[in-house]
């Protein structure tokens, strides 16, 4: 049982009837309640009965109170969470272990070995893969633990696509150039990607850089730009491309990556104004007005590096 199951199961309780979805459609609780259970016409509502009530204050108020109360205190309740049962049952012992010290040891442990999240998944749940893509579950750990997993795959591993004779590399937010080689190799252009927002790595990248010129592509949208302020801090002389492609509306393709300020948009997002020359300052001001973004896959490479400061 997740919690989509179990927040139903207290709506019905308190309410009387609740909107099917896919999840409550296939959902083995609610089915092993039928008899407490009607269908309204149309098929888009559970309705309960009496029977009801009688179950749920038996068999599941307690435990949503409980389960309730601890992710509203650790600010988990988001409308993506679909921890199950047995996932929060052991959060809730991980907070209590740390309470009470049982698990202080253990923790201090986790630190000093930089545990992984596949090691972590290993020690606590079914599998070494289970906590693979569980990002908020990853998240409650951490906080809960006050340590940080780490994920080997982004965190240690620079990726690269190398060429013959690189004349400059380019920092690349996504993954998406490095998986066409003929352009940047025909070019004399040396990819890494990073892994968006995992950029500690690029502390340690200052022999293999050769003392060649480096660029940054992203996004141009507030993350992307967030990303290479972050960069710059590793690498001072990290310099901007300026995208080539056309924007496109953030709410027309459903981006995730919103602007702040919008009524303000001489404020940049709250990015740092230093960083930016005025040609970069003008086109940030121009989609935020429009609110706008510029995908870093619909630039061209080549057109970004001859309009750079490589070249001029």
């Amino acid at each position: 049982m997740n919690w989509i199951e179990i927040k139903a199961l207290n709506k019905l309780y308190n309410t009387g009837k609740v909107k099917i979805n896919q999840t409550l459609a296939k959902s083995p609780v609610l089915k092993n309640h039928e008899n407490a259970l009607e269908i309204e016409r149309g098929r888009k509502f559970f309705k309960r009965n009496d029977i009801f009530l009688d179950v749920y204050e038996k068999r599941y108020l307690k435990d949503f109170e409980k389960y309730s109360s601890f992710l509203e205190e650790e600010g988990l309740l988001k409308p993506q969470l679909r921890f199950n049962k047995k996932d929060i049952d052991l959060l809730i012992q991980f907070k209590q272990g740390i309470a009470d010290g049982s698990l202080l040891k253990r923790r201090n442990e986790l630190e000093e070995a930089q545990e992984s999240v596949r090691g972590f998944s290993h020690m606590f749940f079914k599998n070494d893969k289970y906590l693979d893509g569980k990002t908020l579950l990853i998240d409650a750990i951490n906080k809960i633990f006050n340590i940080t997993l780490v994920d080997n795959k982004s965190q240690q591993y620079l990726y690269m696509l190398q060429c013959e004779a690189p004349k400059l590399i380019i920092l690349c937010e996504n993954g998406n150039f490095l998986n066409r080689d003929k352009i940047p190799r025909a070019n004399g252009y040396e990819l890494w990607y990073a892994g968006g927002r995992n950029i500690p790595k690029l502390e340690y990248t200052h022999q293999i850089r050769r003392g060649l010129p480096i660029y940054y592509s992203g996004d141009w949208d507030k993350d992307g730009l967030e990303i290479f302020e972050l960069a710059k801090q590793k690498i001072p002389d990290l310099e901007l491309l300026l995208p080539d492609g056309i924007s496109k509306s953030i709410n027309v393709s459903d981006h995730k990556s919103l602007w702040k300020y919008p009524e303000t948009p001489e404020k940049l997002s709250g990015l740092n104004p230093e960083l930016y020359n005025e040609e970069e300052t003008l086109l940030i001001i121009e989609l935020i007005k429009k609110n706008h973004w510029i995908t870093e896959e619909g630039n061209k490479l080549k057109v970004m590096i001859e309009n750079s400061s490589f070249y001029n």
